[in-house]
């Protein structure tokens, strides 16, 4: 687990507290490797809750906004001060493409934010956009989870040219309207 904040590319981590983080670093790990043993260029993109059209359904805004949308209580775990770097999909992707365009020999990139936004202005965001309430549903916290996610894109500024655009503010409403569309097309 990494305690500073913002993250950085640079920061040891070694003690990983859940397995996805784990399966994260052992796959960084193996793009190491087989950039020394074969000479394949591979970079590691650490991507900071991407959201916005077509997002998993399963993932808490999408989820978030069903819920809320149909009038059903919402499963907030912990009191909502948790943190998250969300990071519109049309930013990340354009940070995607920046690492094609050039040869890295093994790099780490963080492609985020770089802000944060607590779990309880996002409800708030989505309650806003949505024009309806939600029904919290307060859980324990989840074991493994952290309390903030924070990205150091200063690399990937520097070195990719990477410019994050859309705020949570902007790409909110722009996840609702799609939301809403697909909704009333299904």
């Amino acid at each position: 687990m990494n305690s500073r904040v913002p993250f950085s590319e640079g920061d040891p981590i070694f003690s990983a507290i859940s397995p996805y983080a784990a399966s994260k670093l052992a796959c960084e790990a193996l793009g190491h490797v087989y950039h020394h043993v074969y000479g394949m260029d591979i970079v590691a993109l650490r991507f900071f809750t991407v959201y916005g059209p077509r997002q998993r359904p399963d993932l808490a805004i999408h989820k978030f906004a069903r819920l809320i949308s149909t009038g059903q209580p919402i499963p907030v775990f912990g009191d909502g001060s948790a943190a998250r770097d969300y990071t519109y999909v049309t930013d990340t992707v354009d940070g995607v493409i920046a690492c094609t365009q050039k040869a890295v020999g093994y790099d780490i990139f963080n492609l985020g934010e770089s802000q944060t936004v607590t779990l309880n202005r996002l409800v708030e965001l989505l309650e806003k956009h949505l024009g309806k309430n939600a029904i919290i549903d307060r859980q324990p916290p989840q074991p493994g989870d952290v309390p903030i996610t924070f990205a150091d894109i200063s690399k990937a500024r520097k070195e990719l040219g990477y410019r994050p655009r859309t705020r949570i503010e902007e790409g909110i409403p722009l996840f609702v309207e799609w939301f809403r569309r697909t909704a009333r097309a299904g």
